[in-house]
């Protein structure tokens, strides 16, 4: 068997700024993922945990520990003060989430929002087990560098599933819902400067502008909601001529009513 990849490598070339992944299958038709790197790719399961293992017997690292959580509940009348985790098994935590975050940009890169869902999930249970049961405080703290950009990427997925369905107003809550939550978790972490200024924010603020726009243009509309809408993008383009005579013509729609 030969283990140079050179010629897949070949055949897939890597693009700078672009997120590159696909699906293929082994031997055995189990499903995998690859993403394209600009030194080789990376390869993972489909299903369970990325790289196929079962640590300690149990589908995920974070299924194990909860599990001895629960154990170590049952036999201290449910109570879990002085039950942590170490900072070695910190960063082997740590590692799965990596592994998760990585299949998840696969996922949302294939459009498999499901499974984009399902790994955020699975990283967000793991920062709050850690920064809850870390023996070290400042562990448990580093860990929410990552939750940032998953609490981004996992509403980019349901959002986008919403959309795909039309149901805007829900995709609008998810998205504001999502814009609070960073905002949240930045002033509890005494990060008051990133308040509607991190990249995130500010992300989630542009793709919320875009979607409530295309569901005012999808939305049916009164003769004087077009107008008011036409107005509210002339003013946003600074184009003050069209606007005043836009307002015009919403006065004269209103006094028509009044008669």
């Amino acid at each position: 068997m030969n283990d140079d990849i050179s010629r897949v490598l070949e055949n897939w070339d890597y693009r700078l700024g672009r997120v590159d992944a696909r699906r293929v299958k082994d031997e055995d038709g189990v499903e995998k993922l690859q993403l394209r790197i600009d030194l080789g790719l990376l390869q993972m399961n489909a299903q369970f945990r990325p790289d196929g293992k079962r640590p300690f017997g149990h589908p995920t690292l974070l299924d194990h520990f909860l599990i001895r959580l629960e154990k170590h509940r049952e036999k201290n009348g449910g109570e879990d003060n002085d039950f942590t985790i170490s900072p070695d098994e910190c960063a082997k935590l740590q590692q799965e989430a990596i592994q998760y975050h990585h299949r998840s940009i696969c996922n949302f890169e294939l459009e498999d929002y499901e499974a984009v869902e399902r790994d955020t999930e699975h990283i967000l249970e793991l920062l709050d087990f850690v920064q809850d049961f870390a023996s070290q405080d400042e562990i448990g703290q580093s860990f929410q560098q990552f939750r940032p950009q998953t609490i981004m990427m996992q509403v980019r997925a349901v959002g986008t599933e919403l959309i795909a369905e039309n149901k805007y107003e829900a995709a609008i809550d998810e998205i504001t819902d999502a814009i609070n939550d960073l905002n949240l978790f930045y002033t509890e972490m005494g990060r008051e400067e990133m308040v509607d200024n991190s990249m995130e924010v500010q992300s989630l603020r542009e793709w919320l502008k875009d979607v409530e726009t295309e569901a005012a243009e999808k939305k049916p509309m009164t003769q004087g909601e077009k107008l008011q809408h036409k107005l509210n993008k002339a003013i946003e383009q600074e184009d003050y001529e069209a606007a005043a005579k836009l307002r015009d013509r919403l006065s004269k729609l209103a006094d028509k009513k009044k008669d």
